[in-house]
């Protein structure tokens, strides 16, 4: 079976066509300036990147593209659109309503627009993606698969605030957690990686990139996460502030004469460690070359940055009674080994010891614990398109 998986943005499109027998990815690319002017991406399998600059006015016409470019009779990777046998799309937030992927109908449509308020930036643009593809394949089954979902086994004690029970009653304000698709991928993944019962495991995943959450995974079901309503709590990451003491708000509001949309753009786009390295960067391969030049503010934010995350990897220890293993994925987790090396640095306590010539090495599945070490720690690239492919194939 092919499959077509599709995250759709606000004025972006990623797309990729997996042969979900093989696992093989056919092609990849992504639209991007969509309503402005138009720019497609377009590699196939083996061959260089195709970049096409045409108009696009709406998702349809991106999405029309993108077909076009993979039935294309000199580098499609496909015959013939009868050759997608699926269609999967990723959607930020199901809410309550959503505790795992979905075929798509009008039906469920219309409950995941009601989850709109809760990712204003991004359920819409998800729809927009998914109604585009039923015009232009209306035979073609699809599946949502939730970045929430996941996060959904998460027991009340975990999930609830500590805030007026009604505003949970009347507007679902409590913890959602996202990244979900690659937390239940990795959490996985590291199990059978690891020879381990995933059913008799206790896994903690951190998923460190420009956006960065962690969860505590109990017998493959999440027990915690450190994103909350939204995904600007938890973690110090690329420009978000992650936890803060709330009245900081009312006190910069006050300071810079800001309104509540002038104080969330500073919390969600100057802040995390772009913020502290007094906005040298949020690239962590900026930063690292600041640090080692003697940039002071860059070796801070690094420091801040692995101390939250070694904070709450305690914390689920915690939360768990216990850890077997702990596995560091997407751009920072896979990359960045001196990251690594500071957070475990704070480990010790469980018994962990890092073999720094494999914690050096990048991009593939890797033990970066020594043998003797009491947790098996880990690096695992993520592959959210491939899980959502499997999460497609699973449904249809």
């Amino acid at each position: 079976m092919n499959v077509l998986v599709i995250n759709c943005g606000s004025s972006s499109l990623k797309y990729q066509l997996i042969n979900s027998d093989s696992e093989e990815v056919l092609a990849k690319g992504l639209c991007e300036r969509i309503g402005i002017d138009g720019r497609l991406v377009y590699q196939k399998a083996g061959c260089d990147k195709e970049i096409t600059e045409a108009p696009m006015p709406t998702h349809k016409e991106a999405i029309q593209m993108v077909l076009d470019a993979l039935v294309n009779e000199k580098t499609g990777a496909i015959a013939s659109l009868a050759e997608v046998n699926a269609v999967g799309h990723r959607i930020v937030h199901g809410g309550e309503k959503f505790a795992s992927s979905a075929v798509i109908t009008d039906e469920m449509l219309a409950a995941v627009a009601e989850c709109n308020d809760l990712a204003p930036l991004h359920n819409p643009a998800n729809l927009i993606g998914i109604n585009a593809c039923k015009d232009l394949m209306p035979n073609v089954p699809m599946v949502a698969v939730f970045d929430t979902a996941f996060h959904q086994t998460m027991p009340a004690k975990a999930y609830l605030y500590g805030l007026p029970y009604e505003y949970y009653e009347k507007y679902k304000v409590r913890r959602y957690g996202f990244h979900g698709t690659s937390h239940s991928f990795v959490s996985k993944h590291t199990a059978e990686f690891l020879g381990m019962d995933i059913n008799n495991s206790k896994i903690i995943v951190c998923h460190l990139g420009n956006g960065a959450s962690i969860s505590a995974v109990k017998d493959g079901k999440c027990v915690d996460t450190s994103m909350g309503l939204t995904p600007l709590e938890g973690l110090v990451m690329g420009t978000r502030s992650g936890d803060i003491d709330p009245a900081i708000m009312e006190f910069i509001a006050k300071k810079e004469n800001l309104d509540i949309a002038g104080v969330m753009n500073v919390l969600n786009k100057k802040s995390g460690v772009f913020g502290l390295s007094k906005e040298l960067s949020s690239d962590f391969r900026d930063l690292e070359s600041a640090m080692n030049e003697g940039n002071e503010f860059a070796g801070n934010a690094i420091e801040v940055f692995a101390y939250r995350v070694a904070k709450y990897v305690g914390a689920y220890v915690a939360a768990l009674n216990g850890v077997d293993a702990i596995a560091f994925t997407a751009g920072i987790g896979e990359n960045a080994g001196l990251v690594r090396t500071k957070v475990c640095e704070y480990l010790g306590y469980l018994g962990i010891a890092l073999d720094e010539e494999a914690n050096a090495k990048r991009g593939e599945d890797m033990v970066i614990s020594t043998p003797d070490s009491k947790v098996k720690v880990a690096v695992i690239p993520t592959n959210e398109e491939l899980a959502i492919c499997r999460e497609t194939v699973a449904l249809v």
